[in-house]
């Protein structure tokens, strides 16, 4: 009945109307028993009444709600019941459209569904690799990427034979590499690989065409993840980009409980199995979970690599902090954070000294 700070109308009038009137200059001979120590000095400001806050007004009120159906005899068991029903539905409604993660939920489900499609199409391809390198073997050899695989067979129209020099172009388009794409035309020439007929051309068409089909979700998911992380975590998208970035939202359970971690639990973040079994038989615990996944350790030497990834779950949790709590989102903490990254690796390398963290950020502010 309180909002914004404000006795509403409804709960005032109620008060007003139902209590006898108290003058100023004369002693209150009630008491208003209140559940929330904070409603106090809202209802003395509206209306001028005294409310009382303590353990036995608790606890009335406590009894009051156990033995409401006792005391108001036009009420029954059954409708307290479906009164507490309906007020937990209305609950549960107001706190699914004022959830302040709500913005998180896309991305936690794109990157779901995009971990699912990478697994779908590589079992997809390999079925279509193994099928289509019956009719053209020397295929498989010359290109190993599966997605480019499939795009080839669905160009071909399953069928060797259309593999020609007039292709040339279409071919260096999809496989983006012209001496590649010589390669395959000339194996498509000699190929030792049996002959199929139209119908067999036909359903291993159908089978590429809905690979590619895939394949092309997967790149518009990306995209479309790269946007939702722009807009709700673009210091974390710039540190480490939108997949890792978004990985780490999506197993934190959102952008708000990962800015409330500590860097070290950041840092082997999706290794928990790994950090359990390293305890229970007193082994050597991990250095990174799923910020592995990041070039930055990639990149660092094998000495220095657990030193590196405690440097970057330092900064990402600086990011992720930045992106929960900032008014007006911006990239920039997360630009100067990933080149003090960079000056880190440069530091392990070769010696040269990198800017304090403080000097970073007050230059980006």
């Amino acid at each position: 009945m309180v909002a914004h700070n404000k006795v509403s109308p409804t709960l005032k009038n109620f008060l007003t109307t139902h209590l006898p009137a108290t003058k100023s200059s004369k002693k209150q001979k009630f008491a208003l028993g209140i559940s929330d120590a904070r409603l106090g000095q809202e209802i003395f400001e509206a209306t001028g009444i005294t409310a009382s806050y303590n353990e036995t007004t608790v606890e009335l009120q406590r009894g009051i709600r156990t033995h409401f159906a006792k005391i108001i005899k036009k009420i029954n068991e059954h409708d307290i019941k479906r009164a507490q029903l309906g007020l937990g539905h209305s609950y549960s409604r107001y706190k699914c459209a004022a959830d302040v993660n709500r913005q998180d939920k896309p991305i936690i489900q794109t990157i779901a569904l995009i971990d699912q499609l990478d697994k779908d199409i590589n079992t997809f391809c390999m079925r279509l690799k193994e099928w289509f390198a019956w009719h053209f073997p020397e295929l498989t050899k010359l290109v190993n990427d599966n997605n480019i695989y499939a795009k080839l067979v669905h160009l071909f129209s399953a069928n060797r034979d259309n593999c020609i020099e007039e292709m040339h172009e279409q071919i260096t388009e999809v496989t983006m590499d012209e001496e590649r794409a010589t390669q395959i035309i000339e194996a498509a020439k000699i190929s030792m690989g049996m002959d199929m007929n139209e119908s067999d051309s036909m359903q291993v068409l159908k089978w590429a065409e809905r690979v590619v089909e895939l394949v092309q979700f997967r790149e518009s998911l990306i995209q479309y993840l790269r946007d939702r992380m722009n807009a709700v975590a673009p210091n974390l998208q710039a540190l480490i980009g939108e997949i890792v970035g978004s990985k780490l939202i999506a197993h934190a359970g959102g952008l708000t409980n990962l800015s409330k971690y500590p860097a070290s639990t950041i840092q082997i973040l999706g290794a928990e199995k790994a950090l359990f079994r390293a305890l229970k038989t007193k082994g050597k615990t991990p250095k990174y979970g799923l910020i592995f996944n990041s070039t930055f350790i990639g990149r660092a030497g094998l000495k220095n690599k657990g030193k590196i990834s405690r440097y970057l779950a330092n900064k990402c949790a600086i990011a992720s902090r930045v992106d929960c709590f900032s008014v007006d989102p911006t990239a920039k903490f997360g630009d100067s954070l990933k080149m003090q990254v960079e000056e880190r690796l440069k530091f392990l390398a070769s010696g040269t000294k990198p800017r304090k963290n403080k000097d970073a950020m007050n230059e980006v502010i």
